[in-house]
């Protein structure tokens, strides 16, 4: 039986708050950062609900309405492909490679976006679906739907890896599969996951309990 394991990327296995907060911090201020990466993160799904924005397109409004200066509405699209991985996930998602397991994302972005983080990830994938594609964001099931109609993996051995319980482990839990949430930020769940992890060091060996090789 195949193996697959899929994943979110921004705030999984790129450090998505990072890399927002740091252009915040440069164009509005570090005093301020913190502040608006949380009216961020209240505008983002906001925006992408319709389905209809890129999410260039997403990035760029957010900064318009948190009051960026003229020339900088496009900061955080303009940074994105420079966002760096969390330090552990690169040997992960390769020992995992090495055990047989097949990858793919499945991402709240662009094909240029994903492209450039896989770059920055250095380990290949076999597939990545991106919203600006399939017109559909996150919670969301399209994602889902077009990864099983591409790659007509097993359901008895896939599981869905993420960060976020909004955008991901509720929707994976409302169509029946197996999750492991990446809880980096302490936070308390509301949609329980399959498997709960601090980061992905653990994450390979987690796998291998959760759909064992035949």
């Amino acid at each position: 039986m195949k193996r697959w394991a899929t994943f979110d990327c921004y705030g999984t296995l790129i450090d998505w708050n990072g890399g927002i907060r740091s252009e915040l911090a440069r164009v509005f201020t570090e005093e301020r950062a913190d502040e608006l990466l949380a009216r961020y993160h209240e505008l983002e799904p906001q925006l992408e609900a319709g389905g209809e924005l890129s999410y260039r397109e997403v990035l760029t409004e957010a900064m318009r309405r948190l009051g960026a200066p003229p020339g900088e509405e496009d900061a955080l699209a303009r940074s994105l492909p420079s966002w760096q991985p969390f330090p552990e996930v690169p040997a992960a998602l390769a020992k995992a490679r090495e055990r047989g397991w097949k990858l793919a994302i499945l991402s709240n972005t662009d094909r240029d976006f994903i492209d450039a983080s896989q770059e920055q990830l250095g380990v290949p994938f076999e597939v990545a679906i991106v919203a600006s594609e399939i017109g559909s964001y996150k919670p969301g099931h399209r994602h889902w739907e077009t990864f099983f109609e591409q790659t007509q993996a097993p359901r008895e051995g896939y599981v869905h890896v993420a960060a976020s319980l909004f955008h991901d482990i509720a929707p994976a839990n409302g169509l029946g599969l197996c999750s492991v949430w990446i809880n980096r930020l302490g936070e308390r769940a509301d949609s329980q996951p399959t498997r709960e992890l601090t980061d992905l060091t653990r994450l390979p060996d987690t796998l291998g309990e959760l759909v064992s090789a035949v």
